[in-house]
């Protein structure tokens, strides 16, 4: 199966998903409730599945999967049988509308808990957020951080992995630039202030431009994931998941130093420190003198024929593994989706007042590949995908836009407030003013898919 392939039945299934556990909410709540539901329905437009059940219920799966709904008895849409009216829609208490519009985002919250939940019993691997190369002159050197640094708080917050340390520097950069670190190093605990001017700190924003823009790397140990065939480095009988840590006697901290180190010696045979199933190992390697394809115009540098390993090779004292039983599991799955829901709100509201990039706005088409590279790598990534996902697709819909859940809600709200609804005039209004907003967001996120994807 092609990788095209895979992103497309990959995205279904989670829009499928996500999109049936959406609508489940709404449906689950308004029968508990007494409402009349009519339909509930999979994807829009063309049926290409249809079936009344017992309950008198029409369910359909549409052709277009992007959405979904339930359409309820409503008297002011469509006559009502007379028996039907006290279950219809406009009759009910505001009280148990509002608790229908809530229970479709609720359901999508409820499906990351019980995600998160599953993924802390199987185990969620991570890795430590040890630093790795800091670029001279940059913010990261400004703060004095060093190689080797450990980030073991930011704030008043413990971080134990690299997307918990990152997600947190973004946080606190959105909210006022500075980022205050905790640090395990060499000598004892040190801390460290980053300081990220005003002018820059929208930039880091982007997908992507954060540690560049810091000026610092996490440490990628030179763990060899590939060797090139007859190369210098499988001459020398070297394997892949062998860790280089010492050239010539010297340290070697992570596969950039490696490579900067060897790219000075074209020629000369050095002795690698290599260790390989818990036994240390000294191997004399004859570096290559070759040309650079990433830069032409420059003279020979040396190599040996090695490509860096994933993170699945790195050594153990990198790794981190949480693991629960059921009941310990569950605090960590509340705090994980509370989390994730209330830096989407944060990043949401930055962007209105443009304090984040835009450019963070994913559409179907970013969607489809995270949703195919995380298929790729196993249920339990795919899993944490469609946790994610559903975390969106829940605050996404309640904001207070009218063709949404949130601006159906303010709708009743309103009515309950000023004791009657809303004049058709002033409904039709919202519903146009919400269509056009949901588009331009529909458009920059296809603009952003398509500028990333054609670069």
């Amino acid at each position: 199966m092609t990788f095209s392939l895979i992103k497309l039945v990959s995205f279904l299934v989670a829009i499928g998903v996500l999109i049936a556990v959406h609508e489940f909410g709404h449906f689950w709540v308004a029968r508990r409730l007494g409402f009349k539901v009519l339909k509930y329905s999979i994807g829009f437009g063309r049926a290409i599945a249809r079936r009344v059940g017992a309950d008198g219920v029409e369910y359909v799966i549409g052709v277009l999967p992007l959405g979904g709904y339930v359409k309820l008895a409503d008297e002011r849409e469509a006559p009502v049988e007379a028996d039907d009216a006290p279950r219809a829609f406009n009759r009910r208490p505001v009280w148990q509308r509002v608790l229908v519009l809530l229970a479709g985002p609720g359901a999508n919250f409820l499906f990351a808990i019980v995600a998160f939940w599953i993924l802390f019993m199987a185990g969620v691997p991570g890795l430590k957020p040890v630093l790795g190369e800091i670029k001279p002159g940059s913010l990261a050197a400004a703060a004095a951080l060093k190689p080797g640094d450990e980030i073991v708080g930011i704030g008043d917050r413990e971080v134990a992995t690299r997307e918990g340390a990152v997600l947190a520097i973004l946080s606190d950069i959105v909210d006022d630039g500075r980022v205050e670190l905790k640090l395990r190093r060499a000598g004892g605990d040190a801390s460290a202030t980053l300081i990220v001017p005003d002018d820059q700190r929208r930039a880091l924003t982007e997908p992507g431009a954060l540690q560049a823009g810091l000026g610092f790397d996490f440490v990628h140990p030179a763990v060899i994931g590939a060797l090139t065939p007859g190369g210098a480095a499988a001459l020398a009988g070297l394997r892949v998941g062998d860790e280089i840590r010492g050239l010539d006697g010297r340290r070697v901290s992570d596969f950039i130093e490696l490579r900067s180190a060897l790219s000075a010696m074209p020629g000369r045979t050095v002795t690698l420190e290599v260790r390989r199933a818990g036994v240390t190992l000294q191997v004399p390697v004859t570096v290559r003198a070759e040309h650079d394809a990433a830069e032409p115009g420059k003279g020979l540098v040396g190599r040996i024929g090695v490509a860096a390993g994933g993170e699945a090779l790195y050594p153990a004292e990198l790794k981190v593994l949480y693991r629960y039983g059921p009941l310990g599991a569950i605090r960590p799955a509340l705090g994980e989706t509370w989390s994730k829901s209330a830096l989407t709100v944060k990043f949401l509201w930055r962007m209105v007042t443009g304090d984040v990039s835009l450019k963070n706005v994913s559409g179907p088409i970013s969607i489809a590949t995270y949703a195919g590279i995380s298929a790729l790598e196993g249920l339990t990534t795919f899993l944490n995908f469609l946790a994610l996902i559903s975390i969106s697709l829940g605050v996404l819909n309640l904001l207070p836009i009218p063709i949404l859940d949130g601006g159906q809600v303010v709708y009743q709200l309103i009515e309950a407030i000023k004791g009657g609804p809303l004049s058709p005039r002033a409904q039709a209004l919202g519903q146009q003013v919400g269509i056009v907003l949901l588009i331009l967001m529909m458009s920059l996120a296809f603009y952003n898919d398509l500028a990333h994807h054609l670069g």
